[in-house]
């Protein structure tokens, strides 16, 4: 019953984030690769969130103030880039303003884990990778990769979340079969998705915009804003994939159930539990 009561409640706040997320429509601004754009720019949309792909160091001083929170992505990193990606994270914190970083690939080069290690210092809200990125990052170290591809099990990364989360004190998220979010003390796992999703690429990084916009509706709990991110996410997936035939279909069908997700649905089908 106790358990039962649980998912309940976590099915009651999920649906609070998507509905206020549709009344408020916040805007968001996405530093982030160039494979991700789109399937990004739509789920947010989608949503109900206002996305703003601006990535110029010029502007950052002028649009970064006005936004409600900050996504950065290192996925198609270059040198041209990072500082821009560190001007928006830097003033987003001086700023007192949510920001979310996704370390895409942080263990294939050095020069990737180290862009992603100085942004950690500028205190990011979130930190969102799977199971090999949260570990490499963790470790401050570089290993085995298959680029953006995870080596590891989401459950195999969650003693590197906790440890990342209390080091960052970012709240942690890690994507996999099971998503686990920590703040380095409580761990939560969102049970809801499907093998396909992972078939599509960008979905992610769509997911790390959506945990974004949760956050930008309530800075104060983004522990909560982030389980229940990933929880919607992957309940539009499933959604989804009873009308696809395939990864294509799926990424269109998600989105189309994203934006129509209903109370009942939600209430029902969320499924968060805790591990700690």
């Amino acid at each position: 019953m106790a358990a039962q009561e649980e998912i309940n409640t976590w099915g009651s706040k999920s649906w609070t984030y998507v509905s206020s997320l549709r009344q408020q429509s916040p805007l968001i601004q996405c530093i982030t690769n160039l494979v991700s754009m789109d399937l990004m720019a739509n789920t947010l949309l989608a949503a109900g969130a206002s996305p703003a792909m601006i990535h110029s160091i010029l502007e950052i001083p002028d649009f970064t103030p006005h936004t409600q929170a900050v996504l950065i992505n290192v996925g198609t990193l270059t040198p041209e880039w990072l500082p821009a990606m560190k001007a928006a994270g830097g003033l987003a914190n001086q700023l007192g303003k949510p920001w979310v970083l996704d370390p895409a690939a942080v263990g294939a080069s050095s020069f990737r884990l180290k862009a992603c290690l100085e942004l950690i210092e500028l205190k990011p809200t979130v930190i969102r990778g799977n199971g090999s990125e949260i570990i490499s990052l963790s470790m401050a170290s570089i290993g085995s990769t298959k680029g953006a591809d995870s080596l590891h099990e989401s459950s195999d990364a969650v003693e590197a979340a906790k440890s990342l989360a209390k080091s960052s004190g970012a709240i942690v998220g890690v994507s996999g079969s099971v998503d686990f979010v920590t703040d380095g003390q409580r761990v939560v796992g969102a049970h809801n998705g499907l093998p396909m999703m992972q078939k599509i690429t960008a979905s992610g990084c769509a997911v790390t915009a959506l945990i974004a916009a949760f956050v930008a509706i309530d800075p104060t709990r983004p522990f909560e804003a982030t389980a229940s991110a990933f929880s919607v996410f992957s309940l539009a997936g499933e959604i989804g994939m009873g009308l696809a035939k395939g990864p294509a279909s799926l990424r269109m069908h998600l989105v189309d159930s994203l934006h129509g997700l209903d109370q009942e649905t939600v209430l029902e089908r969320v499924k968060i539990t805790s591990f700690s």
